[in-house]
């Protein structure tokens, strides 16, 4: 088996990930399920054959991997689809995991994506962030709103990505579209080009450290909108993460900055259903003046209840999202509770 078949194969099952690694099969990951192909394993021979394969069919110079680091990019197989590859060294063999991502842009209503999540789109300037762990659907959340500015707003989007995974094409908007090491050495310097761009919404594809925080920022205050992903698990979490990231004596004016540049937060998991697939839960926090008071003055611990008795302004805690899945019957009481965040208080409401 070459890499295109095991590529067209992967995407017939529907398959989200391969994973290519020495003495083990070929493993699919579907609807969250590992599935291995035959008995036979992967021998170091096969997965550098495997690799070089994909450097082949990418058009990709292997030169990360001669200099013995890791490689991160992206490539397209016309009529297929679009993937993405990381490559990598364990005990002393070649190894890759590939994320398989379907031609054209994700349908929100088919996802269970909400209005409330997608509204957020409607920000004319503001701080947005989408936060979840790997594999969550994060850069789907925010493709489907980077797309709903497209087809209803006339501006220039530029997205920064790391690597690029959905195509957008022009439809109301120009969208212009950066890779990271290859368009652009990095984010900051990336955010530091666009503003010279007249830029109207940014995507950043992550805030990983001080200096993209910093610059995420910074652009923010510009006045444009900027949507941008962090690995945090609550919208209480995902506010103590970015003010953490600053040195102790400029956080008071972090919180001040945050406390009016942020228009909304979105935490997601996967669980699965009872159908046998995936269903993303969101927790998701909107800019309230009570809100932007808690985040000025460090009562953060009260945000729970605020997302609580916030439906009417499309909020609500994660807790609550799981809470109304398991009554529609979509997820069992068991997932409830494996993915809740207050154990016992969920099995009293299950109860």
């Amino acid at each position: 088996m070459d890499i295109q078949e095991l590529l067209e194969r992967a995407c017939n099952e529907q398959a989200s990930d391969i994973f290519l690694v020495a003495g083990l099969p070929i493993t699919l990951k579907i609807k969250g399920h590992q599935e291995r192909w035959g008995e036979g394993f992967c021998k170091p021979a096969d997965t550098q054959r495997f690799v070089e394969q994909i450097y082949t069919v990418a058009k990709r110079e292997d030169t990360h991997l001669c200099r013995g680091e890791d490689d991160d990019f992206s490539f397209a197989i016309g009529g297929l689809g679009r993937f993405r590859v990381n490559v990598f060294r364990q005990r002393g063999t070649l190894a890759a995991v590939i994320r398989l991502i379907q031609f054209g842009l994700p349908d929100p209503a088919a996802l269970g994506i909400p209005e409330e999540v997608l509204s957020l789109a409607e920000n004319q300037k503001g701080l947005v962030l989408v936060t979840g762990a790997v594999g969550t659907g994060k850069s789907t959340t925010i493709a489907c709103m980077i797309q709903r500015i497209n087809q209803g707003r006339d501006c220039h989007i530029i997205t920064m990505e790391d690597p690029i995974e959905y195509i957008y094409r022009h439809e109301k908007a120009i969208v212009t579209q950066r890779e990271i090491s290859i368009d652009t050495p990095g984010y900051p310097a990336a955010l530091r080009s666009a503003l010279r761009e007249s830029p109207d919404v940014i995507l950043l594809g992550e805030m990983r450290d001080y200096d993209t925080v910093s610059a995420a920022i910074t652009a923010t205050e510009t006045g444009l909108l900027l949507f941008s992903t962090l690995h945090t698990s609550s919208v209480a979490h995902t506010i103590t993460r970015i003010i953490d990231v600053f040195p102790a004596n400029q956080q008071q004016q972090v919180k001040i900055q945050l406390s009016q540049l942020l228009k909304g937060v979105v935490c997601q998991q996967l669980v699965p259903s009872v159908d046998g697939g995936l269903i993303p839960v969101f927790e998701i926090m909107k800019s309230t003046n009570a809100i932007q008071n808690m985040i000025r003055e460090d009562k953060l611990h009260q945000l729970e209840s605020v997302l609580q008795s916030g439906a009417a302004d499309g909020m609500c805690t994660m807790d609550g999202s799981l809470l109304k899945l398991c009554r529609e019957g979509r997820i069992t009481k068991e997932t409830a509770l494996v993915y809740c965040t207050h154990y016992e208080v969920m099995s009293k409401r299950l109860a």
